[in-house]
């Protein structure tokens, strides 16, 4: 198998973050470009974020979080297992 340091991924997400595009195809992009360079049995990516405009316009609503996320190979498969690491993540 494949080991990839935690910069690496974090390289990642900033090639992709840079561009203008809403949060669901970020999220998309991310895991399509692990599940292709590592070509691991499967990729969760999860993206928690604070849109400026929720925050400074529009509702005006400070601190509100918006979650999206993307499921590849294996946890696309098997929902348990997808299921099981969201529970792993939430503490």
């Amino acid at each position: 198998g494949k080991v990839v340091g935690l910069s690496k991924l974090a390289r990642t997400v900033e090639v992709f973050a840079r561009r203008a595009q809403i949060q669901e195809q970020l999220t998309e992009q991310i895991a399509d470009a692990v599940m292709q360079s590592l070509q691991p049995k499967g990729v969760m990516v999860m993206i928690e974020a604070e849109h400026m405009c929720m925050t400074m316009r529009g509702v005006q609503k400070p601190g509100t979080q918006t979650m999206t996320y993307a499921l590849k190979g294996e946890f696309e498969k098997d929902k348990n297992l997808a299921q099981m690491f969201m529970q792993m993540i939430a503490g």
